[in-house]
């Protein structure tokens, strides 16, 4: 199977970016418990134009994120493994299964529990750490099998977003979700009327992402909502939308993750720390990765095979698909970013994203031990 130049780069960059993540993280964690951990701490909450630094990176970087994202799902509808329902319907269904089955094992941990809300934490993949791991184990790897799993997390990573904007949206603002929706609706107008400059989009997706984050709904849905705006002319020479994709190619994975990861693994770690792993949203977050994701998505996977719903991709076996269901646990980013709109206690907040940590860790870790035996 071939890969397009588009796949290839954005595999290399998020295979370079997800090593970037893991080296970040661990400079996070260590100045966060050094000597320098009050200035290091100070310095995210320094404020610019009365919001602070972290909030800048959690709400408007990481629309650029959820932006790329919204772009490569784009580039998939129209010419690659989703551009046919045959061929959209695996990576689909099994990337349901790997939100549905985490979110039943944290809800059957905290039903009736204030920590409940919490269930869409287990439900993403990070696809930056997923492809990382992915690229350890070198050319061995069906070009197939990394086309799956990035398919796979960036269709989870819809799904994350749907669920933010449904779950953990409060206090709306009618007036300021009726202006975003209208600037929406124009920008779509005005890709049907063949406008094709990115400035024209870029301003919109700028005014859309204030009047977002002004409604109660969170604003890195704007990212999203702007990449389906964006004109992708498939027979055109220079399509906006795969331009502005291979210009984000680069920030995404080597600014704004990186920048995402340090400013929010800035954690203390106290001395009586191992006491909260016990917790039922702990509990909920460890099994939900470690076990439902790949139980999810390989259960889902199976039955849309067994129903010929679809069919295996070529050179794929079934092996590669509970290794890669292994790697679909690597939550990471998407999962820390849930925690901070599901719970507001900061010394919970700081337990889940160390038990993110662990568990994205002991994914990665089975995932790979598995498929580099079931590539032998």
């Amino acid at each position: 199977m071939k890969l397009t130049s588009i796949f290839k780069n954005f595999f290399h960059n998020e295979k370079a970016g997800g090593i970037l993540l893991i080296v970040v993280t661990l400079i996070s964690i260590i100045l966060a418990n050094s000597v320098f951990n009050e200035s290091y701490l100070t310095f995210w909450e320094t404020s610019i134009a009365g919001i602070k630094l972290e909030h800048w990176i959690n709400d408007g970087l990481m629309a650029i994120f959820f932006l790329l994202i919204g772009l490569e799902l784009k580039r998939e509808l129209v010419e690659g493994e989703l551009s046919s329902i045959k061929k959209a319907s695996l990576p689909v269904v099994s990337a349901l299964g790997g939100m549905v089955v985490p979110a039943i094992i944290y809800s059957i941990f905290n039903y009736n529990s204030p920590t409940a809300n919490g269930f869409g934490i287990p439900m993403a993949t990070d696809i930056a750490f997923a492809l990382g791991v992915l690229s350890l184990l070198g050319s061995k790897v069906p070009p197939t099998i990394k086309v799956f799993l990035a398919a796979l997390a960036i269709i989870d990573d819809l799904g994350a977003i749907v669920v933010i904007a449904i779950f953990y949206s409060s206090n709306l603002s009618l007036i300021y979700l009726s202006s975003a929706l209208l600037i929406f609706i124009i920008l779509i107008v005005l890709n049907k009327l063949k406008i094709n400059s990115l400035l024209i989009y870029i301003l919109g997706g700028i005014g859309m992402w204030y009047c977002m984050n002004s409604s109660g709904v969170h604003a890195t849905i704007t990212g999203f909502l702007l990449a389906l705006t964006i004109p992708n002319r498939a027979t055109a020479k220079s399509s906006p939308a795969n331009y502005l994709q291979k210009k984000l190619h680069f920030p995404v994975p080597f600014i704004i993750l990186p920048l995402f990861a340090m400013a929010n693994t800035a954690i203390e770690v106290a001395s009586n720390w191992t006491s909260n792993l016990t917790e039922n949203y702990s509990l909920g977050i460890f099994f939900g990765l470690v076990l439902g994701k790949p139980l999810g998505i390989t259960l889902f996977t199976w039955l849309a095979v067994k129903l010929k719903m679809s069919h295996l991709p070529s050179g794929v076996k079934w092996p590669h698909i509970i290794g890669a269901a292994c790697l679909g646990g690597i939550g990471f980013t998407m999962s820390i970013f849930v925690t901070l709109l599901a719970f507001n206690d900061e010394v919970m907040i700081n337990s889940a994203k160390l038990i993110i940590l662990f568990s994205s860790i002991t994914a990665g870790f089975i995932g790979y031990l598995w498929l580099k035996f079931a590539l032998k």
